[in-house]
């Protein structure tokens, strides 16, 4: 049996690395572990040589030590957001209320109940119910609620004024450099998820404006961003009354501004 395996993924490694797959073992053993059967193996490894997402294929994407579960049409959670992950729980108490925005399958959400030990009232927001039906699922082993709708549009009445920790990765890709993106995110994930309008900041100045309202005292928003677009970013929850700062990691390539009520 362990020889048929071996076999099974030669093969599979063969296969992605004529495909141009850089991480062919890794993404072989992960297809192996997912099938239910040999005919399931071969109608994965169809989909990843022509290009799907891994995550898409497998059913899930690894996120801050989490399994995310997520799908076709889905946002994949980067690696680089788990950077706000750490600057929001950085910032969580226990029993604080968490609203992940732009929530796509909340994994941010999820992610930032999972690492705060005295549990939060988490609550997940986007307007793709393809991404919600995900969402629900990731949300619910720490009792998040799911709302879809226009960013603010679809909480309930009784969320204003008491968000004490807002995170959001929100879409900031400029329209004209989609083009430019990997095609496993240009062809696979949501336009709605990707796109930032001209300057990549539109989303970014809507939620600014609107948190305010939102927030608790001494709340705070996270939002992220790219070095390059930081100081507009920053500028947006500064217009919008909020103490701003900007964070960063290297190592990921990740930026986060801050802005607090």
């Amino acid at each position: 049996m362990a020889d048929r395996r071996t076999e099974v993924v030669a093969s599979l490694v063969e296969s992605l690395r004529a495909a141009g797959c850089v991480f062919a073992e890794e993404e072989a053993e992960l297809l192996s572990g997912a099938a239910r059967d040999d005919a399931h193996l071969a109608e994965l490894l169809a989909r990843r040589v022509a290009g799907e997402p891994l995550e898409h294929v497998v059913g899930w994407a690894e996120f801050c030590g989490l399994r995310v579960q997520v799908g076709a049409g889905a946002f994949v959670p980067r690696r680089r957001t788990e950077f706000l992950v750490a600057q929001a729980v950085a910032l969580t108490r226990s029993g604080a209320v968490v609203l992940d925005l732009c929530c796509g399958v909340g994994a941010l959400g999820a992610a930032v109940a999972a690492q705060s030990p005295g549990g939060v009232e988490l609550h997940a927001a986007d307007v793709d119910p393809a991404a919600l039906a995900y969402a629900r699922r990731n949300v619910a082993p720490y009792g998040g609620r799911v709302w879809e709708g226009d960013l603010y549009a679809a909480l309930p009445p009784e969320l204003r004024g008491r968000v004490d920790v807002l995170v959001a990765n929100a879409p900031y890709v400029p329209t004209e450099e989609i083009g430019l993106m990997p095609s496993e995110a240009r062809d696979h994930e949501p336009l709605v998820s990707l796109d930032g309008g001209a300057d990549g900041l539109d989303v970014h100045r809507r939620i600014a404006a609107g948190a305010p309202a939102w927030l608790a005292p001494g709340g705070h928003l996270l939002i992220e961003t790219s070095a390059r677009q930081a100081p507009s970013t920053a500028s947006a929850l500064t217009s919008a009354g909020l103490a701003v700062r900007a964070v960063g990691s290297e190592e990921l390539y990740a930026t986060v501004v801050i802005g607090t009520s």
